[in-house]
């Protein structure tokens, strides 16, 4: 069974070695927070009773507030969802913050670090996503008990899985909030007799004949998961439904739209649309504060970025996987160490320390970022061929792990 999701870590690079995965979701889970938006996290009570607490990350500007808010809701990652990393979508979140709105990004029952259990209804999507739904309302519900909540301009937006919950709450009365937005919202089911395609479009017929809030749809023209045929066929039968919702096909967008939402180049496809439908309905749009952008290792001089005989401690096996890595698209980390250990890191989020966080998983010394996006950060002196035979002799493929790439969910994955 492969289930679909996107977040904020996505498909475009292929899926990335078991040898990698295990410490690249270690670090993203410890990820450290970024205090220039005042990132911190909260535990949101959820489900029956409120028994459940959702691991919940928040953005916010400075001051007290109230400030506009946006919940934005992740997708799935293939596997078991406790060990799904914690989703922040960063770069939207960021792009948020500057128009003075704070954001919840709450991780659903089971999934990362949130208690409680994850439901699942099999092939049945229209229960599926009312199930997430619940999850979603109840971060809103708790939300809207904050006083540096504006409880009056609410919207609600998210990503595969996290979005067709985020039209399946539209069915319901929602106090505050002004409009949902669905990035490439669906969910896939591979299992043998699940027909998932028809189930979706069912699903998004019966939301849209209970539809309560206007709603945004983006999908790109080359979504591997939910392609323009699909997204045509369920946002008609949500109109047709009685649903309220404008579809916006945008093309293509790297190897996979899917990951479009976590890409750091994503916003150039989908603030305009995003921007237009929040002045619709009532929401903030101007920016308000700045946001500088994280900082990135200064460029050097020791060598052209396609240079691959430059690159200390590499063995041969070593060098074709930094040819590889050149043909990556950015961002992009490749990261080295005396030990002869590499790893390249592709999209999603601080490609440059998971790349460095992956690498000194497998190596027993430390290792150090070579090349950021398009060029060189490397700052050492030049390795000779003795040096560099003697460093890699030992290395074993092992220690030599391949790189981490998200795709649209950024590090490897199908959401």
């Amino acid at each position: 069974m492969l289930r679909a999701r996107l977040s904020v870590r996505s498909l475009f690079s292929g899926l990335v070695s078991a040898l990698a995965i295990a410490p690249a979701i270690a670090f993203a889970q410890e990820m450290p927070l970024d205090y220039r938006m005042n990132e911190h996290i909260i535990k949101v009570p959820a489900g029956p009773q409120h028994q459940a607490m959702l691991e919940t990350t928040v953005f916010q500007p400075n001051g007290p507030g109230p400030f506009p808010l946006i919940i934005i809701n992740h997708g799935k990652d293939p596997g078991r969802p406790s060990l799904q990393p914690r989703d922040r979508f960063y770069h939207m979140a960021s792009a948020f913050v500057k128009r003075g709105y704070a954001v919840l990004v709450p991780m659903r029952q089971g999934f990362a670090n949130s208690t409680g259990r994850y439901a699942e209804h099999g092939c049945d999507m229209t229960a599926n996503g009312y199930s997430q739904a619940a999850d979603i309302r109840d971060t809103l519900e708790f939300a809207r008990q904050q006083p540096w909540v504006d409880k009056d301009h609410i919207v609600v937006a998210g990503q595969s899985y996290g979005g067709l919950a985020t039209i399946a709450l539209g069915a319901q009365k929602l106090p505050g909030v002004r409009g949902l937005i669905n990035f490439a919202g669906g969910l896939r089911d591979d299992s043998d007799r699940c027909a998932w395609r028809s189930q979706l479009v069912s699903a998004f017929a019966e939301y849209g004949s209970k539809n309560t809030v206007p709603t945004l749809w983006m999908y790109g023209k080359n979504d591997s998961l939910f392609g323009p045929d699909l997204a045509q066929r369920m946002h008609a039968a949500f109109a047709q439904a009685g649903g309220r919702g404008r579809l916006v096909e945008f093309g293509a967008f790297k190897r996979d739209a899917h990951g479009m939402l976590a890409s750091r180049d994503g916003e150039k496809v989908w603030l305009d649309d995003t921007e237009k439908f929040l002045e619709e309905v009532g929401m903030p749009t101007a920016v308000v504060h700045e946001v500088p952008p994280p900082p990135s290792p200064a460029k050097t001089d020791y060598a052209r970025v396609d240079d691959i005989d430059a690159v200390p401690y590499l063995s041969e096996h070593g060098k074709r996987a930094y040819r590889d890595y050149l043909t990556k698209m950015t961002p992009r980390a490749f990261a080295v160490s005396p030990s002869g250990a590499w790893t390249w890191a592709e999209e999603g989020e601080d490609p440059d320390g998971r790349a460095l966080a992956t690498c000194s998983a497998k190596s027993t010394q430390p290792c150090r970022l070579y090349s950021v996006d398009d060029y060189v950060v490397w700052s050492g002196e030049r390795i000779d061929a003795a040096e560099k035979a003697a460093a890699t002799a030992s290395v074993t493929p092992q220690q030599a792990a391949p790189g981490s790439a998200p795709t649209t969910s950024v590090g490897s994955t199908t959401r």
